[in-house]
């Protein structure tokens, strides 16, 4: 089994090498990687360049975002598995893809997700928060649940029946294309109960209110574009599933 991890990356140069690290860190794994650059001006692409052939497959060139960059890497992977790791995270250590391996070794699974921890973006030990998933139950999608989607991998033929990333959707593209690969086409789901990804705090949708307020449509039309009813109260109850995340250190 070969496992496909997609990286895009634009003018993250103090932070990139960490991720890259840390993907080709894994241990027990048919790796592949796949890095799509923007473009970047800050020296990102030098420190790319320092990993030389251990990056796979390589593609440097304007994007309109991050999800038309991450759909790049799609069309691009040829593992038989796929995940992504954003280019300000890392993988939690050595085993993790070993990990996605030995679960996604069971054919009826379409795929698995884990744990995350936000740590502090200057200092890699302190932690803020943590992301814990639970057993999984697809039901809990209508009472604000979502597994973090950096820890989630799909077999890449799923991504070919279901489709990539709707670029239509501005922050909140993760949360649809979750709904629609485990909501409506009901995917087999395995939970690892383990932390898998570590991730600076600071994520795009949540970097100002405005971005917030836009997730927060986003989520309610991410049902309606795949033609299911909003849960009631989404709003309130997708936010108010993270409070416990603070409480977990």
């Amino acid at each position: 089994m070969k496992i496909s991890v997609i990286t895009a990356v634009q003018n993250r140069r103090e932070t990139i090498g960490d991720a890259l690290g840390s993907v080709l860190s894994q241990r027990n794994v048919n790796l592949e990687t796949v890095v799509v650059d923007g473009n970047s001006n800050d020296g990102t692409t030098d420190v790319i360049s320092q990993f030389g052939d251990q990056v796979s497959c390589s593609i440097r060139e304007p994007d309109t975002g991050i999800y038309n960059a991450l759909n790049k890497g799609l069309r691009a992977a040829t593992g038989d598995v796929v995940g992504f790791l954003h280019a300000d995270d890392w993988l939690a250590d050595e085993n993790v893809l070993a990990d996605v391996a030995a679960a996604m070794a069971d054919p009826n699974l379409d795929g698995v997700y884990a744990d995350l921890e936000y740590v502090d973006a200057s200092d890699r030990d302190r932690v803020h928060r943590r992301w814990v998933s639970g057993v999984y139950d697809v039901r809990k999608f209508r009472r604000g649940w979502m597994p973090p989607h950096p820890t989630v991998y799909f077999r890449r033929e799923f991504y070919e029946q279901f489709g990539l990333f709707n670029e239509d959707f501005r922050t909140a593209a993760d949360y649809e294309l979750l709904v629609r690969m485990m909501v409506r086409h009901g995917a087999n789901m395995a939970y690892l109960p383990r932390v898998t990804v570590k991730m600076r705090v600071g994520g795009a949708s949540n970097a100002s209110l405005t971005n917030r307020l836009n997730a927060n449509r986003d989520d309610r039309q991410a049902w309606l574009t795949n033609h299911l009813r909003p849960p009631m109260g989404l709003r309130f109850t997708k936010p108010l599933r993270k409070l416990p995340q603070f409480l977990r250190r």
